[in-house]
């Protein structure tokens, strides 16, 4: 288990509690601190000084090994997955995020990033978000429920890479939850502006509000009461059904350029 708050996130704590109670053994390797907007970077690796670790007690849940690293959570991941706390996990579980990670936030969340990195060295990953709060209170429970009976799905066996899902609750009792549907992602789902001044250095990125969002995404069914859950897939090769692949479109120009040699300086 992972996320991008810090270990001592309540979140991560609420989750790891709820899987070990339903009999899944549970290790967390997450960051030391809050790493929120990482995605799924992993710093230097080479030339620096390594990621400092240590191990965590957590009092409410003692058997639980808890290790903290001084790194975002993907490079947290790449470590499980290589075998730095034991055996290859075989799912990783990235969160409770205190906030939905929706629509194109889930090129820049940290929590999302993780469940990726876990898929791209072939262990299924799950990440789970719970709708922000303006009162600062969340309802853990109902996120870590859905979360547990998702696991199941998420672990089957697939085509290809391994499954990522993203989960996404809204923040309310879990006899509320109008139900779990799934979604695509939103196009955008909130409003933000940025200004630079130059002269004083600052850059300021500011969120406006909610935006619009269409039936059927993530953001609009996790505003309406649904646990919204989308499939992820991360690192993947496609080319489109009766369309050139772009092998042949950058080949073809410099395939022209041979035959009029006049013209191939401008191709190289």
């Amino acid at each position: 288990m992972t996320n991008d708050d810090g270990v001592d996130s309540p979140g991560i704590k609420v989750l790891a509690v709820a899987l070990a109670q339903v009999g899944h053994d549970v290790t967390v390797f997450a960051p030391m601190d809050d790493r929120s907007g990482a995605g799924a970077a992993i710093g230097r690796l080479h030339g620096g000084t390594p990621p400092s670790v240590r191990r965590c007690d957590w009092s409410d849940a003692p058997g639980i090994p808890v290790h903290a690293l001084d790194a975002p959570p993907a490079t947290a991941v790449m470590a499980a997955c290589l075998g730095a706390f034991g055996e290859k996990p075989e799912l990783v579980v990235s969160g409770i995020n205190p906030g939905q990670n929706t629509g194109h936030l889930v090129l820049h969340s940290g929590t999302v990033g993780a469940a990726l990195t876990a898929a791209g060295l072939d262990v299924p990953g799950l990440a789970v978000s719970l709708q922000y709060s303006l009162e600062g209170e969340y309802l853990w429970e109902t996120a870590a429920t859905f979360a547990v009976d998702a696991i199941e799905w998420v672990a089957l066996p697939d085509e290809g890479a391994p499954r990522v899902l993203n989960l996404n609750a809204p923040n309310v009792p879990i006899n509320e939850v109008k139900g779990v549907r799934e979604a695509v992602l939103a196009a955008h789902g909130e409003v933000w502006i940025a200004s630079a001044d130059v002269s004083s250095g600052d850059l300021k990125l500011e969120f406006k509000g909610p935006g619009e969002a269409a039936p059927g995404t993530d953001v609009a069914l996790v505003r309406g009461g649904y646990v919204a859950v989308t499939q992820l897939v991360g690192i993947s090769g496609k080319t489109r059904q009766g369309a050139p692949s772009a092998a042949e479109a950058i080949e073809a120009p410099r395939a022209w350029a041979r035959m009029m040699p006049e013209h191939s300086e401008a191709y190289g």
